[in-house]
This record gives C-alpha cells, structure tokens and sequence, in this order.
C-alpha cells in the first residue's frame, strides 16, 4: 500500500501538521528545506507562499509544481520521531 499524505495543517512558521494515510499524523518543521538552493525551492522560503501549500494525489504540494514524495517524507519523520498513530476504534 502506497503511502499518502491526507491532510496538511497550516501552523507558524515552516511547520505543517502531517496525517498519513496509514493514520500516523505529526508536526514537521520544513525550514532546512526552504533554506536548501534550487529555483523550485527558492519560492518556499516566503512564507505567505509557502502556507499555500496543497495536496495533490497524496503529496504535499505548492503553486509552482514543487512537491515532496510522500513515502520520502513519511521516512523523514519517522526517523525523527515526529510520528503518532491514531489509536484504533
């Protein structure tokens, strides 16, 4: 099963609330990834573009095509411990 994003949440900064499709959800802080070089990156450092953020086919998305696989960043948060999971009802 693919993995997908299903729901972002706009928080301050470069911070977004995270569900997956799995129902693990989590806060990421994407602030090194604006601050890396690359005219597709270069958008994301303002911040008003980069809260337009939007999903597109489960992956986070911004008005200039930029997007961040999924599976890529479900690893990075599990790698740093910034996943919860839904507790089953």
């Amino acid at each position: 099963m693919l993995t997908k994003v299903t729901k972002l949440e706009e928080l301050e900064g470069f911070r977004l609330g995270v569900h997956f499709s799995d129902g693990s959800h989590g806060v990421h802080d994407f602030s090194d990834l604006a601050k890396k070089p690359g005219e597709m990156r270069e958008p994301l450092r303002d911040l008003a573009f980069f809260a337009r953020a939007f999903l597109e086919f489960g992956a986070p998305t911004w008005p200039n095509g930029y997007d961040i696989a999924p599976e890529w960043l479900f690893r990075e948060m599990m790698a740093a411990k910034e996943l919860n999971k839904v507790a089953a009802e």
